[in-house]
């Protein structure tokens, strides 16, 4: 499973992975239960790597922030989303010490650390996403 692939699309629940694309949608299989179906191209399709959380300094990548969360859980889920906005919030701090709380709502959070625990159940390993980033950043150069 590659994160470059990984999207969440509006209106849908859970995430999806690109399988394939053609000239009106994108074919995608759901990570959840591994079904596939067509994404119309006139939906919001949002890719996870181009997602970025608010910090008081620079905004911090989506991967970034699951990878401090993978080492911060041992690479088991995190705590349910479904947990109180204080719960949330303190986990949240934890692993990104200097986000914006302002910018950065609960429904943020929420929503971050369910993608995180879909993907953890789904297989995905963030500490070798890393390493494969970084082979493709010395790769480019």
């Amino acid at each position: 499973m590659e994160f470059n692939k990984i999207i969440a699309v509006t209106g849908k629940a859970g995430l999806f992975q690109v399988v394939s694309q053609s000239k009106n949608a994108i074919i995608v299989e759901a990570l959840a239960d591994k079904k596939r179906l067509a994404i119309n191209t006139t939906q919001n399709v949002s890719l996870l790597e181009n997602i970025a959380i608010y910090t008081y300094e620079e905004d911090v990548p989506l991967l970034d922030v699951f990878q401090s969360m993978f080492t911060k859980t041992e690479g088991k889920e995190a705590i349910s989303h479904k947990e109180s906005g204080k719960k949330l919030a303190a986990f949240f701090a934890e692993v990104l010490p200097n986000y914006d709380d302002e910018r950065v709502y609960t429904s943020n959070i929420k929503k971050v650390i369910q993608w995180f625990n879909l993907l953890v159940v789904a297989g995905m390993d963030f500490s070798k996403v890393e390493e494969a980033s970084k082979e493709e950043n010395t790769e480019e150069v």
